[in-house]
């Protein structure tokens, strides 16, 4: 049996995603559609229909035209999803600008975009925006800011505009990769892509009009803008934003008083909710659902969310920017150790099938190897790159992801990490994420991140990052002695590394090669000063 499955046949959407919009504020109008509670504002789907209106005709006014480009760079705010729907209104492209950039990468983004106007906020507790796109020699047209003259101006110059010859298969949104080696690349996504997507994630999570999605993770990123708000969006669920940026007590909070029935998060977000000090005092049992997803899904971390947060359908799902962007996800009724301990089954209308990373050959179940994806989710391709575009996607259709899974002879997916993350020591093959499975057993591991590190004798040995619970001690040695006891001996990290946080994306993503790179300058300098390392 071949490492090949393909979710069940759905009936896809023929539509944009204002036409789905507009469609759920035609069936609800008076019912919750947004929740900004940093903001302060409550709308209903009219009031939410009648403002987007209002984005639109500013966007007109500007000049904008079907498939010119328009960016926003910010922190989650009611202005970003008001120009998520009128960019898709009036035909304009939407590109999600990711709030953690600074001038070089901003100017990346700016000349490789080509967008004519920019719309972000002043500043925040995170960045000055202003002073960052001041040091930033990009050509805008228009730069508009939030919480300021220019967007009341913008709002009032605003004019009518033709309806777009829309379609589905027009670009919707500029979606750039984190860029965790080589520059970040634009994946461009269609309204077919993400329309369907969303559609399908919410039949999954079974959401309807009377669900309320407690949304934490940011919106510049496809959990955030697919996912969560374009799901509300075409279902009638209230999408509920807890703060401009992560933060534990809000969203807790936000559950608690909004009676939220389902929340999302990446694994981290998850752990730093319940390790929070006031977990206790806060009642979680509206909650039915959700998803952990962004990075792999610690089990233990998964046992707790369905016992301790209520979220007895809590579910994971896997997927790429590139793939609009969920693969495979879990079923809510799933058996629980199909829940926690695999990335569910392939999603309706999608191919998925693992193809070793030597030949390309599909391989037999059970192997691990390199998963793929075919279907209407695979993004038209990456933005003036051609050739990466070729790289990505073969001949064939299928999205190379990178990936490193394994399929069950249940259609049930594991994922084993990235291909450039597997360690080859000595001729073994080491997968990290069964490393860092194992590490968690450990009573006093809070997170933890395995790497592959260069080596004279091995070509590779294995090197773990670990924060510790709080009130926890535990040293390096003493967490290597854990695994000389327990698992074979190749595995066991030569390096043990105690910290207190691990570097980050925006999005709660671990960058493996920033831990990489700073534990090859510890060895280097160990060795100059004739320190021997294990």
């Amino acid at each position: 049996m071949l490492s090949y499955a393909k979710g069940e046949e759905a009936p896809l959407l023929d539509v944009t995603i204002d036409q789905g919009f507009r469609k759920t504020a035609v069936l609800h109008p008076d019912r919750p559609a947004v929740v900004v509670r940093h903001q302060d504002i409550r709308l209903t789907w009219r009031e939410l229909d009648a403002q987007v209106e209002q984005v639109a005709r500013g966007l007109s006014g500007l000049g904008m035209r079907p498939g010119d480009r328009a960016g926003v760079w910010s922190t989650n705010c009611l202005e970003w999803l008001l120009l998520q729907l009128a960019c898709a209104r009036t035909g304009v492209v939407m590109v999600n600008v990711n709030p953690a950039y600074r001038s070089y990468e901003l100017r990346y983004v700016l000349e490789t975009s080509r967008m004519k106007v920019l719309f972000l906020r002043e500043s925040d507790t995170h960045s000055n925006y202003r002073g960052i796109l001041e040091e930033t020699s990009g050509e805008l047209q228009h730069a508009i800011y939030f919480a300021s003259g220019s967007w009341e101006q913008f709002i009032g110059a605003g004019s009518d505009y033709p309806p777009p010859a829309r379609m589905p298969e027009d670009v919707a949104n500029i979606q750039y990769t984190s860029g965790t080696t080589g520059s970040p690349k634009g994946v461009l996504l269609t309204h077919r892509n993400l329309v369907n997507n969303a559609s399908l994630i919410a039949q999954r999570l079974r959401m309807t009009d009377h669900d309320k999605l407690c949304m934490p993770v940011p919106l510049y990123h496809c959990f955030g803008c697919v996912m969560s708000s374009l799901l509300c969006f075409l279902t009638g669920s209230t999408l509920i934003i807890p703060a401009p940026a992560f933060n534990a007590l809000a969203t807790l909070q936000a559950v608690d008083e909004e009676r939220a029935t389902a929340l999302y998060g990446v694994p981290t977000m998850f752990i730093a909710e319940l390790q929070h000090p006031e977990f206790s005092r806060f009642d979680l049992s509206s909650l039915r659902t959700g998803i952990m997803a962004g990075a792999p899904c610690p089990i233990e971390v998964m046992r707790r969310v369905i016992a301790e947060m209520h979220c007895g359908e809590m579910t994971i799902a896997y997927g790429q920017t590139e793939s609009s962007p969920v693969i495979t996800q879990s079923h809510v009724d799933d058996r629980i150790e199909n829940r926690v301990g695999t990335v569910g089954q392939a999603m309706p209308c999608t191919e998925v099938k693992i193809v070793s990373t030597s030949t390309g050959e599909t391989l037999p179940v059970g192997e691990v190897g390199e998963l793929c994806t075919r279907g209407y989710l695979v993004m038209k391709g990456y933005d003036g790159n051609a050739e990466a575009t070729a790289q990505a996607i073969d001949p064939e259709g299928w999205l190379h992801t990178g990936d490193l899974a394994v399929m069950r002879e249940d259609g049930y997916f594991g994922i084993r990490g990235r291909a450039r993350d597997m360690i080859i020591r000595g001729g073994e093959n080491i997968y990290p994420r069964e490393i860092e499975e194992f590490l968690y057993t450990h009573p006093a591991v809070s997170e933890v991140s395995v790497f592959g590190l260069p080596d004279e004798k091995f070509g590779e040995i294995v090197c773990a990052w670990v924060r510790l619970k709080a009130g926890e001690t535990a040293s390096g040695e003493d967490i290597r002695a854990y695994c000389r006891e327990r698992i074979a001996y190749y595995k066991v990290p030569a390096h043990v590394r105690v910290v207190e946080t691990f570097p980050m994306t925006v999005t709660g993503k671990l960058q493996k090669f920033r831990m990489r790179e700073k534990e090859i300058e510890e060895l280097k300098l160990d060795r100059a000063a004739g320190i021997r390392t294990a």
